[in-house]
């Protein structure tokens, strides 16, 4: 569901897809396509934090490589608003938009050079995008690692010398370098101890407040989704099938995909019991996606237009909160807040 340009927007995706050739035989022929990301759309508003969940496969991950175009997309328009005008993100374009658009990597493990130290990794895009002076370069990598609770005396050391936890923050120091409106946060507290993950979740909702940053949060843990996110979108098999405000969605859910991932959220009450729904059957291939609504073989309250008919992303109660679902008003879904007390 499109809506106009205005200035509280920042980052419009319209139509996005990624398909992946399947080739076969000796001279590698196209044979047909994995649909990783099928028709993808949403806005992204300033300072806001737009969670996107789902399973494994589910597209998530390349959804946000596309948008930096660390991947090339298939097809759709992606557009970033920079101090009021609209700039197309394209091929051609990212190279003069990368200090608006930064990434933090799941792996803080692989995303760091066990070459180098830590003061010329975070000063590697400073010098990639003229800065010449090396002090002047430094003198920022100290600021940058300070804000990220490390402290300018460790940029002398390699990343082998840190901690997971502590290289996350080292990648987070990274993408700020630049200062930039929006960053890309692929899975990036899924490596990390659960203590560890808390401190990193805090750390960026604090950088978020001190520089007025946008996140896109990718992520398959429901619980640090709801603690982060301003608003959530639902992936299955390489679309949106449910998007809207966090406390809402988690409470009043819509989708019945929706409603199956927030009944396996463990509670820590031990006197609080849920009805816990197990999906049928696996996720279906995206190179050979099912007719209809991509989600009717594993969906108990399928009926026949959910097998013959692809539900679009619409909003169903006027508020914001869009469900592409056929029978989402028909439905009472239950959330993660109406578990009943034993």
């Amino acid at each position: 569901m499109m809506t106009p340009h205005t200035d509280d927007i920042l980052l419009d995706v319209q139509g996005l897809r990624k398909y992946f050739p399947i080739t076969k035989g000796l001279f590698r022929k196209t044979a047909g396509y994995v649909k990783a990301v099928e028709g993808v759309s949403f806005q992204v508003l300033k300072g806001e934090t737009l969670g996107v969940v789902g399973e494994s496969g589910c597209g998530k991950t390349t959804m946000g490589l596309s948008i930096m175009h660390l991947i090339q997309p298939t097809a759709g328009q992606i557009q970033l608003n920079v101090n009021g005008e609209w700039l197309d993100v394209n091929s051609r374009t990212i190279r003069g938009l990368r200090d608006k658009m930064q990434i933090v990597f799941q792996d803080p493990y692989s995303s760091l050079d066990p070459r180098m130290r830590i003061r010329d990794i975070v000063a590697e895009p400073l010098q990639a995008h003229g800065m010449k002076n090396r002090r002047q370069r430094y003198d920022q990598v100290e600021a940058l690692l300070d804000a990220v609770g490390l402290g300018s005396h460790l940029m002398n050391r390699f990343p082998h010398e840190f901690s997971g936890g502590q290289r996350q923050r080292i990648g987070i120091a990274r993408a700020l370098s630049l200062n930039p409106s929006l960053v890309v946060c692929d899975e990036p507290v899924s490596a990390l101890d659960v203590s560890v993950q808390a401190q990193v979740l805090n750390l960026l909702d604090d950088l978020q407040k001190e520089f007025g940053l946008t996140y896109l949060f990718v992520a398959h843990d429901l619980s640090v989704v709801q603690h982060i996110s301003d608003r959530v979108a639902v992936m299955y098999l390489g679309r949106i099938v449910e998007m809207g405000d966090v406390d809402h969605l988690f409470t009043t859910p819509q989708h019945p995909y929706t409603e199956a991932l927030l009944s396996a959220i463990p509670d820590p009450d031990p006197d609080i019991v849920g009805e816990q729904i197990i999906l049928r059957g696996d996720v279906p291939s995206p190179a050979n996606p099912p007719p209809g609504c991509h989600f009717h073989p594993r969906c108990r309250y399928a009926k026949e237009r959910c097998r013959q008919e692809i539900p679009e992303l619409v909003d169903v109660d006027s508020t914001g909160h869009l469900v592409a679902c056929h029978y989402a008003q028909d439905l009472d879904l239950t959330g993660v807040s109406t578990r009943e007390t034993a």
